[in-house]
Formats: structure tokens, C-alpha cells, sequence
């Protein structure tokens, strides 16, 4: 997997333990309880395990995406194989005072550019909740669509792809 990628604005470094203090920080913040979930991350410690926890599957790759100007998180690209889908998935977060900066498009379009062109991670996907229009309006200025509806657990998720169809 790629380590470093940049972008006109944006460093994308693969998620290392040294990130825990962000880490801690983005998982604890307003959009990403909203919309993703307590991940019970609440310590250094627990920032710790999170991320060893992603360090260690074959399926989890997290970008920390920095400014290039000042050298500061503002978000995670992740691209995640998950067992209820059939192909890898991209996400996004960000700190609330990056939003609306064109962060997240910028820097999830170079990961759907760099990995879109590799034949075994094709179609790639994304899901999302439906309340969180910022997010599937994000996705479909990236060139995703919406596929269908799946219900997990307590919620519904809706499922994008980059595909004609995943049908």
C-alpha cells in the first residue's frame, strides 16, 4: 500500500502509532460520533490499541491527511475490506474546523485514483447513513452512486460504488 502520497494541498502518510493524539481527537469529535460511532476511545492508551488494532489487519488502511503548508491533521481516508461487503470501501473524516475546505474531496480523489486503478480493488465502495447528506453529496461529486440499502444491526446503511453496477 502506498505510504506517502501528496496532493496540491494535502500529505497522505499511511496511519502510524505516532498519530494517536489526532487519533483521539477525530474519534471523539461531533461528525464522526454522529455518523460513524463511539469507538470508545477515550485515552492515550486506547488511542493505542485503535491503532494497532489497524496496523495489524490486511484489510485496514487508514491515510492521515495533513495540510502540506503547516504539517497538521485534518482528516483519515480509510479504505477498508468489510465481511458483509463483497469489495474494499472508501471513507473519509475530518475534523469539524476542515470541513468545507475541500480536504476530503481532494484527498479521497487520489486515493480512488491510485487504488480505482488497481484491477483486484475494483469496484470500490462506499457507505454511508442516509441522514448524513454532506457525505453523499461528497460521494457523488467523486463519481460514485447509490446502489442500494442494507440493513445492519439497528440502522440502515446506504451503499455507493464507483461501478456501472454491483448488482
Amino acid at each position: 500500500m502506498q505510504n506517502n502520497i501528496s496532493t496540491n494541498r494535502l500529505l497522505l502518510n499511511l496511519l502510524k502509532k505516532e498519530d494517536h493524539e489526532f487519533v483521539l481527537q477525530l474519534l471523539n469529535s461531533k461528525g464522526w460520533l454522529q455518523f460513524i460511532g463511539d469507538r470508545n476511545v477515550h485515552s492515550k492508551e486506547e488511542a493505542f490499541v485503535y491503532i494497532d488494532k489497524i496496523l495489524a489487519s490486511k484489510n485496514l488502511f487508514y491515510w492521515v491527511v495533513r495540510t502540506q503548508e503547516e504539517n497538521i491533521p485534518v482528516g483519515i481516508i480509510s479504505f477498508i475490506k468489510r465481511p458483509y461487503l463483497d469489495h474494499f470501501d472508501i471513507g473519509f473524516a475530518f475534523l469539524p474546523e476542515y470541513n468545507g475546505c475541500g480536504y476530503a474531496y481532494e484527498a479521497a480523489q487520489e486515493i480512488l485514483s491510485i487504488m480505482g486503478g488497481k484491477l483486484n480493488y475494483h469496484p470500490i465502495l462506499a457507505t454511508t447513513l442516509a441522514e448524513n447528506t454532506k457525505s453523499i453529496t461528497l460521494l457523488n461529486k467523486l463519481g460514485l452512486h447509490f446502489e442500494k440499502e442494507l440493513k445492519m444491526e439497528n440502522h440502515i446503511i446506504q451503499i455507493y460504488s464507483n461501478a456501472e453496477s454491483i448488482n
